[in-house]
């Protein structure tokens, strides 16, 4: 019993196991008991003999760490007082921890080390657990993210930009879109192949970048077209700032070993505020519209779409 307690019929501490000397030291022993521990169940007793009568002990050491124990206690033969046998219960990590305590601390019997271990073998599982937890999660964010995103370009797709849209319908509030699509580029693949019509397209990628805000998102939805969607924009003004921009970008022939590829785009754009309830099929339908609206009027220019449904093409 490491952990026993003596006390006198009249309440001093005559003896303690060696634990309990450890953690509540040596100079304990001939004082109260209420001078070295705050008695929590039962709260107040007249006479140490009383304690017997408790189905269960709380009590706690008054120095700092102010270690909890819990217990029973029993009478001894002639009236020489009252043993109590104590452990640390659910306390027993914290006391471990604040009184460096070991196996030899505890009795042959006791399963609090058993317990430990278990605790500690419990919490090593459940720290792996969290990792592998993590990297799923991690995991499963980069898998999402490689869904939506143009491997060659590293812009969003098509399934990006749905998604995108949609977010943008649900906010309600004012947002612009614009349709784009590369001129000359079939002449590109045809005339210098594959490998410079993939670096035009990640050149002109990086030219939409540059020409954006850093909270519009920029989409490649197939082939050489691109949606830019632009959120918080009510009027055309930016839009046309924009489209300047990359009609200036793209008067610089972009290189590849050393031959120019002359490509050029076509761009149309909507306003969300022009459509009482705007939907994504009728704001994308009509991007395309314009698109083609500047195509036959000539091609690198921005058609807008008016709050009647009509057509403004805006030269290069």
């Amino acid at each position: 019993m490491p952990l026993y307690l003596w006390l006198s019929a009249d309440g001093i501490i005559r003896g303690a196991g060696p634990s309990l000397v450890k953690i509540m030291g040596g100079g304990s022993i001939g004082k109260s008991l209420e001078s070295v521990f705050d008695l929590r169940r039962p709260r107040r007793i007249r006479a140490p003999a009383e304690l017997t009568r408790a189905p269960a002990l709380r009590l706690s050491l008054r120095i700092p760490p102010c270690t909890a124990l819990r217990g029973v206690a029993v009478p001894l033969a002639g009236g020489d007082g009252v043993l109590l046998n104590l452990s640390f219960g659910h306390a027993v990590r914290e006391a471990v921890r604040d009184h460096a305590l070991s196996d030899t601390d505890f009795a042959a019997t006791d399963l609090a080390i058993e317990l430990l271990y278990l605790a500690e073998a419990k919490a090593a599982v459940m720290g792996e657990l969290e990792k592998t937890n993590d990297r799923l999660h991690g995991a499963k964010r980069n898998a999402e993210e490689l869904a939506i995103t143009d491997s060659l370009t590293g812009l969003r797709n098509r399934r990006g930009m749905d998604h995108a849209l949609s977010n943008l319908l649900a906010t309600r509030a004012d947002f612009a879109l614009m349709h784009l699509d590369l001129d000359r580029f079939k002449q590109v693949n045809d005339t210098l192949g594959h490998a410079a019509g993939d670096h035009v397209l990640t050149e002109f990628a990086r030219m939409l970048r540059d020409s954006v805000r850093a909270g519009d998102i920029v989409t490649r939805v197939g082939g050489d077209e691109f949606i830019l969607l632009f959120p918080g924009l009510a009027d055309y003004a930016p839009l046309e700032r924009v489209a300047a921009r990359i009609l200036e970008l793209l008067q610089r022939p972009i290189l590849f070993d050393g031959q120019p590829c002359s490509v050029g785009t076509s761009m149309g754009a909507v306003l969300s505020r022009h459509y009482a309830a705007p939907e994504a099929d009728r704001m994308l339908s009509d991007a395309d519209r314009a698109l083609y609206a500047s195509k036959a009027a000539g091609r690198g220019r921005l058609t807008l779409t008016a709050t009647d449904g009509g057509l403004e093409t805006r030269a290069a």
